[in-house]
């Protein structure tokens, strides 16, 4: 029998990528998750940037970090995390997603999604990291259903994330420190967290049954549908924490789930 526990599964709100360099009460709680869940043998992330036309998983040895933004102090730019690929997860990967065609990717690597996290959460960079796309042209439900097929990963050792933010509004952003969040994105935040609490993965799905509240705080997936493989791999048996919240500059969410014990 195998003594490999079960690792949970993490949903990071991960925000603007100036989190990497800061220490935050959101970051702090990175930090203090990385230290208290068992140690994985090797991490797989849905991060909102990689999202594509088809689904890819990347696949070398030594994965890039993506600087994928402009505009931001060179402090940023200057972060690397340069963790170890898996090319024999990501194989085994493709073969639990089959029959879904997943291309093992060599040219993409780590971007702002997964590391600004990482950073803090597992800041030795020693642990194998792989990215799976988000493929574009495919529907919320497609999403929920990869992530329920990669639960199996979990009893071997691999801690599987998705890194977005529940709501995602850059349009209607308030810059100003202290910036009261919008109406409607709380409405829509609290919508989700109930849904998390209830194991309701149908309203997670149908996410925009919620109307205009949706289409403020969700006005382009990308950013969402991470939340959709921590549905995925959810066991039946497990509940959902929240373990730091919050929306930061009125219509930027930061929740971080984690399914686990309960």
């Amino acid at each position: 029998m195998s003594t490999v526990p079960r690792m949970p599964a993490i949903f990071f709100g991960h925000g603007s990528p100036m989190n990497t360099l800061a220490r935050n009460r959101y970051t702090e709680v990175w930090r203090t998750l990385g230290e208290s869940v068992p140690r994985p043998r090797a991490i797989l992330c849905v991060s909102a940037h990689w999202y594509t036309h088809g689904t890819g998983v990347t696949a070398m040895e030594r994965p890039e970090t993506i600087h994928d933004f402009y505009g931001f102090p060179q402090a940023l730019f200057d972060v690397q995390y340069p963790a170890p690929g898996d090319p024999l997860l990501a194989a085994r990967v493709r073969e639990l997603l089959d029959p879904v065609d997943v291309d093992l990717d060599r040219t993409w690597g780590l971007d702002h999604g997964t590391w600004s996290v990482l950073v803090h959460a597992f800041p030795d960079a020693s642990l194998p990291v792989l990215q799976l796309s988000i493929d574009a042209m495919q529907p919320p439900r497609f999403h929920y259903d990869l992530g329920r097929r990669l639960a199996p990963l979990r009893d071997q050792g691999v801690l599987v994330i998705g890194s977005g933010n529940v709501v995602h509004n850059l349009r209607v952003m308030n810059r100003c420190d202290g910036a009261p969040a919008f109406d409607w994105a709380v409405r829509f935040n609290d919508r989700v967290r109930s849904a998390l609490e209830r194991r309701d993965h149908d309203a997670l799905v149908d996410f925009a049954a919620a109307g205009a509240d949706a289409a403020l705080a969700v006005p382009t997936p990308e950013h969402y549908l991470p939340l959709l493989y921590l549905a995925g791999v959810q066991a039946a048996d497990e509940k959902i924490s929240f373990a730091v919240d919050g929306i930061e500059m009125g219509s930027l969410g930061m929740l971080t789930a984690v399914a686990g014990p309960g």
